[in-house]
């Protein structure tokens, strides 16, 4: 049987973790696109240290367990400018839908949140048209 899953289930465990540990230490709903967009716009400094050292660990927590695998399959696209128009549009996507998928998908389905709940369920119709188009109608992807 394949292991895959053990991988996702490992990962949504630590980003609920975190997302947890997030609210409990600093009493704010953890949303990485509000954590970024808060050190780029300049907007409340008052929380720099902790919104840098959230970024911070997105960054190196991977970077430190890359050593414990001999093959990183990703699926990704060898195509920098997909990747690049991707993040792209994310980026405008979680500012449009005020958060992102930690926000809305981790933290506001778990509180029940009518507004997270909603936005989820876009994000993944949103992914599913986009994969549909750009690798079954244009092959890009």
């Amino acid at each position: 049987m394949p292991q895959d899953w053990l991988h996702g289930f490992a990962g949504g465990l630590m980003i609920g973790s975190a997302g947890a540990l997030y609210l409990l230490v600093n009493g704010r709903i953890m949303g990485a696109s509000g954590i970024l967009g808060g050190m780029l716009d300049g907007s409340d400094w008052r929380h720099w240290t902790e919104r840098l050292s959230f970024l911070a660990a997105l960054v190196l927590v991977p970077l430190l367990i890359v050593p414990l695998y001999t093959v990183v399959d990703t699926h990704i696209t060898p195509n920098p400018v997909v990747i690049v128009i991707g993040g792209l549009l994310t980026g405008i996507g979680t500012r449009l839908a005020n958060g992102c998928t930690s926000g809305h998908g981790v933290c506001g389905i778990s509180r029940l949140a009518p507004r997270g709940i909603v936005a989820t369920v876009f994000y993944i119709l949103a992914g599913g048209l986009t994969v549909a188009l750009f690798r079954h109608v244009w092959g890009v992807i």
